[in-house]
């Protein structure tokens, strides 16, 4: 997703040199931990984690994560080109129940890719992830509650039907 969705965006607002580089860097670190992690001679996968239903279980919500993020951003990108320069009310999918649906999906993903990988790095990554889509995910809520009068006032921000 790193290199997936920004390639995606048609003509987006300039992105300043700071967020960029910080994205950059954030993104290369998280990848070498995660990659030293998983290769790191002592990391042992407990008995419970290689029954094939457990690993079979995590994969798939894994996937389902990743799924609806790219099925989130391609609906919220496509509102971009809709109507250029103005902002609607985004509609569709999951977006129907949670404003950040996107994040729903990182959010799913990175805690199953935890799970799976049962280490210090993955779960520091899943917890960091979680501390920073969580307010984003308030931010855009509140957001679309300002800016649109027939925003549905029951859509949630992150957890559908909680939060």
């Amino acid at each position: 997703m790193t290199f997936i969705f920004p390639l995606r965006i048609k003509g987006g607002k300039p992105i300043p040199l700071f967020p960029f580089v910080a994205a950059v860097f954030f993104c290369s670190v998280n990848g070498a931990l995660q990659t030293s992690g998983i290769l790191l001679p002592n990391t042992q996968i407990h008995h419970w984690f290689q029954k094939a239903r457990f690993c079979l279980g995590i994969i798939i919500l894994f996937f389902t994560g990743m799924c609806i993020n790219i099925r989130s951003d391609i609906l919220l990108t496509s509102l971009r080109r809709e109507k250029e320069g103005t902002y609607q009310t985004p509609r569709g999918f999951l977006i129907e129940y949670v404003s950040g649906a996107n994040f729903l999906g990182e959010k799913v993903e990175w805690i199953c890719f935890s799970v799976a990988c049962f280490n210090l790095p993955s779960l520091a990554s899943a917890i960091f992830t979680l501390c920073n889509i969580g307010p984003r995910a308030l931010h855009h809520h509140r957001f679309y509650l300002e800016k649109f009068e027939d925003y549905p006032k029951d859509r949630k921000a992150l957890i559908p039907f909680l939060l």
